[in-house]
């Protein structure tokens, strides 16, 4: 049986999988980046491949690009975890979770910390991520939407962290998230029942910031990039890093991390006048 390859091992570039084994596209258009999750046929389920090449594409990011939209084609954003995966053969040349639990723990870690890459860069303060969301969104493909700082979805979505039911923990950077978004109570009924949530309960408790049919999805996903390209890119970069920093401040922290941020601004802005 082979061996898992990446993201189970450390290190590697946007070509630590290829596009056509990870099942994805990648296209920039100035400050626009989409990634497309483009296996239709087994409704976008992802592999090791497929976050492998996730955390290559973040590796090397073009610095222009100020939004990325996370897309899925056909039907389904992504059911999630390819189920291969749980078969002794595995995914063809990529191994199979049997193969990983032969692993040693180091490699172990280093391979979901690789995996998690892939997720974690869609949140850095330069950028904003959109997931435009219809269909399944299950498991990995459900964390694949909560990494993104906004959620556009259609009528048809069908949320659901799967994983406990598979015996599994969602570990792909999506319990924080979640937790944030629609508290810990909440949460743990997401979670543990494994149940599906449906697009007028996910607007309800914050999953979603916009819920459109399936036909204007691709519209509704291009006007909020126009609006968050018509701000001034480092303006909103500092003000994303001080709304992701809020939570874990207090608020003279957080005051002071205001003053901060704006005597950088008003100083590039004005300093030489």
């Amino acid at each position: 049986m082979a061996e898992a390859k990446a993201p189970y091992q450390r290190g590697g570039s946007a070509r630590d999988a290829s596009f056509e084994e990870a099942g994805l596209r990648f296209e920039v258009d100035g400050e626009i980046a989409t990634i497309t999750l483009a296996r239709p046929e087994k409704r976008n389920a992802q592999t090791f491949a497929t976050w492998s090449a996730l955390a290559g594409i973040g590796d090397s990011l073009p610095e222009r690009v100020r939004v990325v939209v996370v897309r899925g084609e056909g039907p389904s954003f992504s059911a999630g975890i390819d189920l291969r995966m749980f078969t002794p053969e595995g995914v063809p040349g990529q191994g199979s979770f049997s193969s990983v639990a032969r692993q040693d723990q180091d490699t172990f870690d280093k391979g979901i910390e690789r995996a998690q890459q892939g997720f974690l860069w869609l949140r850095r303060p330069e950028i904003v991520s959109i997931a435009a969301v219809q269909g399944h969104a299950i498991g990995a493909g459900f964390q694949l939407a909560l990494a993104c700082d906004l959620r556009i979805v259609a009528d048809d979505v069908k949320f659901c962290m799967k994983e406990p039911a598979l015996g599994l923990v969602p570990d792909l950077t999506g319990t924080k998230p979640l937790v944030e978004l629609v508290g810990l109570a909440k949460a743990k009924d997401l979670c543990l029942t494994a149940r599906i949530v449906g697009a007028e309960e996910a607007f309800r408790i914050g999953l979603a910031e916009q819920v459109v049919e399936p036909g204007e999805l691709a519209k509704a996903v291009q006007e909020k990039v126009a609006q968050l390209l018509s701000t001034n890119r480092e303006a909103a970069a500092a003000t994303k890093r001080l709304l992701q920093g809020a939570q874990t401040r207090t608020l003279e922290e957080q005051s002071a991390a205001e003053r901060t941020e704006q005597a950088a601004r008003i100083r590039a802005l004005f300093a030489g006048s």
